[in-house]
């Protein structure tokens, strides 16, 4: 923890990225385990992320995105996707999963996915698709934590249409909706906001001791 601080303050979003500057496999593994040890409420991280790599994809993406730079110039395009309705079948997967990482049967946890299934497979469409939506939030944020570790640049968006990235990618065929992006790799030496003081509001205008 005796740099977290420090990288948290060197972090932030970064508005020109220098193209010819690329993230190693080796980092990016990192930052992929990274998103992938997230937490997620009940540990069901029901979203997919996807990373693209193709320039043409990305050139498709850019005018969805406010024509932002970041999205063709960044090392790595990060699209994190929310599943718009689990089902109680997503729900048995993953206590198989539970159940042959831990060694145990099935049997001994099916109570505990029971009980997902009544407080989230119940729930309308439109609830549970924000529901989703907000376990992407707490991905990214390992993400930008991972990336701030390793000296890598991270730009959260959330200023793009989803309705055209969806159509761009055919998430809408898998179930899945365009939540968040997220551009990494390394600023471009002429990004002037690189300078800038961070602004954040003051512990005592921040926090509430009860």
């Amino acid at each position: 923890m005796s740099k977290f601080i420090e990288h948290q303050n060197w972090r932030y979003a970064t508005k020109k990225f220098d193209s010819s500057k690329k993230i190693t496999p080796e980092d990016l593994n990192t930052l992929k385990e990274a998103i992938r040890l997230s937490s997620s409420s009940y540990g069901l991280q029901p979203y997919k992320v996807i990373i693209v790599d193709d320039p043409e994809v990305r050139a498709k993406i850019q005018p969805a995105a406010w024509g932002q730079s970041q999205i063709v110039d960044a090392s790595h395009l990060f699209i994190f996707a929310n599943m718009v309705n689990v089902e109680d079948a997503d729900i048995d997967t993953y206590i198989a999963n539970i159940a042959e990482t831990r060694g145990i049967p099935v049997e001994n946890i099916q109570g505990y996915g029971d009980f997902m299934k009544s407080k989230i497979t119940t729930l309308p469409n439109d609830d549970q698709n924000i529901w989703t939506s907000k376990q992407t939030y707490l991905a990214l944020g390992n993400l930008l934590n991972a990336a701030a570790e390793l000296k890598i640049d991270a730009t959260p968006m959330e200023g793009f249409e989803p309705e055209k990235v969806n159509e761009i990618l055919g998430l809408a065929q898998k179930g899945l909706n365009a939540s968040l992006i997220a551009t990494v790799g390394y600023r471009h030496e002429e990004d002037a906001t690189q300078h800038n003081k961070k602004v954040r509001k003051s512990k005592e205008e921040l926090f509430i001791h009860l």
